[in-house]
């Protein structure tokens, strides 16, 4: 228990990626750093902007389990020390005052001291966190992380100058974890703008200004690292990574440009301790104003919706289809009920362009689709077997978002495999009856079933699996497995390099595989 008490990071993934709420625990030692101090215009921005940054105090009931307290000696000495920590504690000892602690030591010694060092009925207790936050409008509009307040039942706006005022949830979003608070202040507040993260150029001087590890109001600074970073934690990651030192706290705190506009919102850190390394990460205001906007506007986030499920373009798969350079978003599937079907765009185009947008790469088209308006008319540009063409597109809502096709493994199935067909590594048989009711294939779903992989080979390396059934090869239906060879034995005629199939799960979820043919 003591353990998991003192342990300051939730780890999200590997390497330890952190979001930065900090739960007042016990402080480590610090250390400084040894790097420059940056230009002499840090402190102007920190002294004009300090006042609009807030800490964010949170709370929530939690269930206490009845779970033992670990094992400890009747020891009156090991007693003795505890009472003098609590009585240093009341005579005000400089020490840093941690009321979850004080409550751990307090319990502690209920128990030793009714003899009852087991199963102790416990009812729910309260939790608080802390946060970090920034005002952007004098009447009390405050934006932080929703992973800040996520979970809160009660969340207290403290003002630089101490003041404490209840705030309430205006909306939030998680995919871009954006949240929006109001508070009812006497007066009006210090408020401070957003800026244009698109205008950052790395190695540009910018300052954070949080609440680390409960500290207060603690301004850093550093240069911006990287842009457009991609961390994993959701559909739209295009962070600011920044060497600023950021830690648990800062999370919702604002990072600023030297003109003291908000460029970003702090966010997450990656750190195999919960201390700053020098790599921690925000929301661009690019990404945070629509957000902000909406949230404002709605309560809630509108996004557009194109209704397509959608691939990563390979080396392999842009060969395939003719695409080069490789580039844009591979669309695998249609939704039937989406704003693309009407428009005639179909699996196996790939979108290289939306709304005048180019599309570098498969992860820009949620970003850019999200953000255009419900309900336009957008050009999207497809390259579909080698010739780009246009379609008209009239947007919808965001309702399940844009589903990235996912390669799951399926059970590899039992029983004799009717191999009709050894090529490219895979096992492969006609569909019938009896293959649908081992693989429990849909009706709808037509072509050649692969029934065995090899381990060694390209195909189980694309997570090919019993089960699956390819539909298309080269953008042409197959109808059996002697046309599928047929057709593979013209690909390596015609000097290709690789075959692409169009590949369906047991379900009918479609996806694109390209094999090679070397």
């Amino acid at each position: 228990m003591l353990g998991t008490f003192f342990q300051f990071v939730r780890q999200i993934r590997q390497p330890a990626l952190a979001m930065l709420t900090a739960t007042a625990v016990a402080l480590p030692a610090l250390s400084t750093s040894s790097a420059a101090r940056g230009p002499d215009t840090i402190s102007d921005v920190a002294e004009k902007v300090i006042d609009a940054v807030v800490n964010i105090s949170t709370s929530q009931k939690v269930e206490t389990r009845n779970s033992p307290l670990p094992q400890l000696p009747n020891d009156p000495q090991l007693d003795e020390l505890f009472r003098d920590f609590f009585n240093r504690r009341g005579q005000g000892d400089p020490q840093n005052n941690d009321p979850q602690l004080d409550e751990l030591f307090r319990d502690f010694f209920n128990r030793r001291g009714q003899g009852d060092p087991q199963n102790r009925e416990r009812g729910p207790r309260r939790v608080n966190s802390l946060g970090s936050g920034f005002i952007i409008d004098p009447s009390g509009i405050v934006v932080t992380n929703n992973h800040v307040i996520s979970e809160a039942d009660e969340i207290t706006v403290i003002l630089n100058d101490g003041a404490r005022l209840k705030a309430e949830i205006i909306g939030r979003d998680q995919k871009t974890d954006m949240a929006l608070l109001r508070v009812k202040p006497d007066k009006p507040l210090k408020a401070v703008k957003f800026g244009d993260s698109e205008k950052l150029r790395l190695g540009e001087w910018v300052i954070a200004i949080g609440n680390p590890f409960s500290l207060g109001g603690s301004v850093t600074a550093g240069i911006v690292s990287a842009r457009n970073r991609d961390i994993n934690s959701g559909p739209y990651d295009n962070y600011i990574q920044t060497d600023a030192a950021i830690n648990r706290g800062n999370s919702g705190g604002p990072l600023f440009n030297l003109d003291g506009e908000v460029v970003g919102v702090n966010t997450a850190i990656i750190s195999p301790s919960g201390g700053s390394i020098g790599i921690g990460f925000a929301v661009p205001s690019k990404t945070a104003m629509p957000v902000i906007d909406q949230l404002k506007q709605f309560g809630e986030t509108r996004r557009g919706w194109l209704g397509v499920r959608i691939q990563q373009v390979t080396d392999e798969i842009a060969e395939s289809l003719k695409v080069a350079p490789p580039r844009g978003a591979l669309v695998a599937g249609v939704d039937d009920k989406g704003p693309a079907k009407p428009a005639g765009i179909e699996p196996g185009d790939v979108i290289v362009k939306f709304d005048g947008k180019d599309i570098k790469e498969m992860r820009d088209l949620p970003r850019v689709v999200a953000d255009t308006p419900v309900g336009k008319q957008v050009p999207v540009v497809v390259i579909r077997k080698g010739k780009e063409d246009t379609k008209t597109v009239t947007l919808g809502r965001l309702e399940d978002g844009e589903k990235v096709a996912a390669a799951d493994p399926k059970d590899n199935g039992t029983g004799e495999k009717p191999v009709v067909k050894k090529t490219l590594g895979l096992e492969l048989a006609n569909i019938s009856d009896d293959l649908r009711r081992r693989y429990k294939i849909k009706d709808t779903v037509k072509g050649v079933v692969i029934t065995g992989v090899d381990a060694n080979s390209a195909a189980a390396d694309k997570r090919l699996s019993p089960g699956d059934v390819i539909v298309e090869i080269a953008q042409e239906a197959v109808a059996s497995t002697g046309d599928l060879q047929a057709k593979i034995d013209k690909l390596k005629k015609d000097g290709r390099k690789s075959a692409l199939l169009l590949v369906a799960g047991a379900d009918g979820e479609l996806r694109f595989v390209a094999l090679s043919l070397q």
